[in-house]
C-alpha cells in the first residue's frame, strides 16, 4: 500500500515546510537510521528545541520501528548521559550549541547528528556564531539526510519512551509499544477529542514538545492535517503577534504563559487581535484563580483546562463554562478514563469525600517502566492506576485537585523532585542537613525553596551555585532559608510540613 503524506505545513520564523516535504525529510531520515542497524528495540534521543527536526526524527524513529526518546535540553550533562544510557540510546540528535555540556556524558555507543539550530533560534537564546555550527567530524542532521533515499512503505509503528520521574528522583522511562493501525486510530482520535483538535486546524506551539502533554499535541496537530506554527521560544508579545499573523486558532498553554500575558501594558494587550482563538487548552499546573477568570475576560470562553498524566494521558478536561460554574474543577473524568476515589484502606468514597485517585488506564492503552519491572504492577490496559494526587468528586461527578504527590514540586508546568536536590545540597561541605519543598509563586505556581541546618558558614548564593552547577536552572532553589535546627519527629524524618506550611498561610492549594 502506497503511503500519501498528510497536506498542511509545519513551519517556523524562518522556514515553511508543506507536510510532504517534512515526511519526505523522516523518510530519508529512516531510511538512514535503518542503515545504522536500528529498529524494533531501538532507541532514538533527542535533545532539540522546537524545531523541524524535532518533528522530522519523531517520525523517522515511528517508520524505522524504534522507540522515540525526547529528553528535557534544560537538563545537565550527567542528567542527560543518565537517561541515555536508562534508555540504551544507539542515536542521539542534538541541537549543536547544545552539545558541549553533554557531550562528556554520552555513552560511546551513541551516533550523533547535529542539528544547526536557526537564525530565529540563535537570536531568541543568544547563541555564538561558533556554538551554532556542528562541530568539525560530526554528520550535520540536514547532509546526513541528503544521503538517503526515502524509505519505502508505511511507518513501522509508534513507539515511544518519554521520561518522568513520578514520586521519585530517579528519571523513569514511560514505554509505550505499537499497538496496530487500528488502534493507533482510536488512540488519535481520543487525544484529539480531549485536546479539541480537528482537521485543518491552525495551531501555535507555544512550550517545549520534549513534555508528554505538547509532544501529543504536536503529533496530534500532524495526523490532523493542520498547520502547525513552532515558536523557538515563549514571549508574550510575541505570542499576540503571531497570533494575529497566523490567524491561529488553538494553542496547548500553562498557566505561566497566562501570568506572563496578563502583566504585558493594557496598550500592548489590547494592540493584538487574537478573536481567530477558538480553542486554547491548557494543563500541567494549577492555574490561579484570578489569573484564569482574567484570561476568560479577555479571551472569551475559548479557555479549556485538563487533568492528566504522562503515565495515563488526559483525564478529564473542564471548559470555561463549567469551571466559572465550579471554580476549581479540572471536569468530569472521561468516559475513555473512568476515575475512582479511595481511601486510606482502598475503598471507594462518596461525593465530597478527599481520597487518592485512581484512573483506568484504557485512553493510554497501558505502558511499562524502562528497566524498572517492579513498578509495572497496575500499568496495563484496563488497570487501576495512581500517580498519588490527592482529589475529590462533587455530586455531579466534577473532579477536584486538593493536593498532589506528598513532596512534588510543580513549576511552569514542569515537575520537580526535592530528594534530588536534597542529595545535591547535603553534599556541600558547610551544609548538615536541609529539605526542599514548594513555595507559593504566582507567576510559576510553584517556587523551590531550601530550608538549611548548616554545618559551617555558607551562604544562600553558595548554595544555589552549589546547585546550579550540577543540576538543571528550574532547580535551583529560588529562596533558601537557614535553621538552626530542623524539625524532627522522633524517627529523625524531618517535618516538611512544619516548614512549608508558612509559605502557604491563607492560600489556596485547591486551584
Amino acid at each position: 500500500m502506497t503511503f500519501v503524506p498528510p497536506n498542511g505545513a509545519v513551519a517556523t520564523p524562518d522556514r515553511v515546510l508543506e507536510k510532504a516535504a517534512l515526511f519526505d525529510n523522516a523518510r530519508r531520515a529512516a531510511a538512514g537510521f535503518r542503515t545504522l542497524g536500528l529498529g524494533p528495540g531501538s532507541a532514538v534521543a533527542m535533545v532539540l528545541r522546537n524545531d523541524i527536526p524535532f518533528l522530522e526524527t519523531v517520525l523517522a524513529a515511528n517508520w524505522a520501528g524504534a522507540y522515540i526518546v525526547p529528553v528535557n535540553w534544560h537538563l545537565r550533562g550527567g542528567e542527560v548521559g543518565a537517561i541515555l544510557a536508562d534508555c540504551g540510546a544507539d542515536v542521539l540528535v542534538v541541537h549543536a550549541d547544545l552539545l558541549a555540556e553533554i557531550r562528556p556524558f554520552v555513552p560511546d555507543k551513541v551516533r550523533l547528528l547535529a542539528v544547526e539550530p536557526s537564525p530565529s533560534m540563535v537570536a531568541a537564546y543568544r547563541i555564538a556564531d561558533e556554538a551554532a555550527r556542528a562541530p568539525d567530524g560530526l554528520d550535520r542532521w540536514e547532509d546526513w539526510l541528503e544521503g538517503f533515499e526515502p524509505a519505502a512503505g508505511p511507518p513501522a509503528g509508534r513507539f515511544s519512551m518519554i521520561y518522568t520521574s513520578g514520586t521519585t528522583a530517579q528519571p523513569k522511562g514511560v514505554t509505550r509499544e505499537s499497538i496496530g493501525a487500528e488502534a493507533i486510530e482510536r488512540g488519535n482520535a481520543m487525544m484529539a477529542d480531549a485536546f479539541g483538535q480537528w482537521r485543518g486546524m491552525n495551531a501555535v506551539m507555544t512550550g517545549p514538545m520534549y513534555h508528554s502533554a505538547t509532544f501529543a499535541y504536536a503529533s496530534g496537530c500532524l495526523a490532523l492535517d493542520g498547520d502547525l506554527f513552532l515558536m523557538p521560544r515563549f514571549d508574550a508579545e510575541d505570542l499576540l503577534r503571531t497570533i494575529e499573523q497566523r490567524k491561529a486558532e488553538a494553542m496547548h498553554m500553562v498557566p505561566t504563559m497566562f501570568s506572563r500575558l496578563l502583566r504585558l501594558p493594557e496598550e500592548v494587550r489590547e494592540k493584538y487581535d487574537v478573536s481567530s482563538l477558538e480553542y486554547v487548552i491548557h494543563g500541567a499546573a494549577p492555574c490561579p484563580p484570578g489569573v484564569k477568570r482574567a484570561m476568560i475576560d479577555w479571551w472569551g470562553p475559548v479557555i479549556h483546562e485538563y487533568y492528566g498524566s504522562t503515565e495515563a494521558a488526559i483525564v478529564s478536561v473542564a471548559s470555561s463554562e463549567e469551571w466559572l460554574a465550579r471554580p476549581g474543577t479540572v471536569g468530569r473524568p472521561r468516559k475513555t478514563t473512568p476515575v475512582q476515589v479511595r481511601g486510606a484502606d482502598g475503598a471507594l468514597l462518596p461525593p465530597g469525600q478527599e481520597g487518592e485517585l485512581y484512573m483506568q488506564l484504557n485512553a493510554a492503552f497501558g505502558f511499562t517502566y524502562r528497566n524498572r519491572p517492579e513498578l509495572d504492577e497496575g500499568t496495563r490496559g484496563g488497570a487501576w492506576f495512581t500517580n498519588g494526587d490527592i482529589g475529590y468528586r462533587d455530586e455531579d461527578g466534577f473532579l477536584y485537585l486538593c493536593d498532589r504527590r506528598k513532596d512534588m514540586i510543580i513549576s511552569g508546568g514542569v515537575n520537580i523532585y526535592p530528594s534530588e536536590i536534597e542529595g545535591v545540597i547535603g553534599d556541600h561541605p558547610s551544609v548538615r542537613d536541609c529539605a526542599v519543598f514548594g513555595i507559593p509563586d504566582e507567576e510559576f505556581g510553584e517556587a523551590v525553596a531550601a530550608a538549611v541546618e548548616p554545618a559551617g558558614t555558607v551562604t544562600q548564593d553558595d548554595i544555589r551555585a552549589h546547585v546550579a552547577e550540577r543540576l538543571a536552572g528550574f532547580k535551583v532553589p529560588r529562596v533558601v532559608a537557614f535553621h538552626d535546627a530542623l524539625p524532627r519527629e522522633d524517627s529523625g524524618k524531618i517535618f516538611k510540613r512544619h516548614l512549608r506550611d508558612p509559605y502557604w498561610a491563607g492560600k489556596d492549594r485547591r486551584i
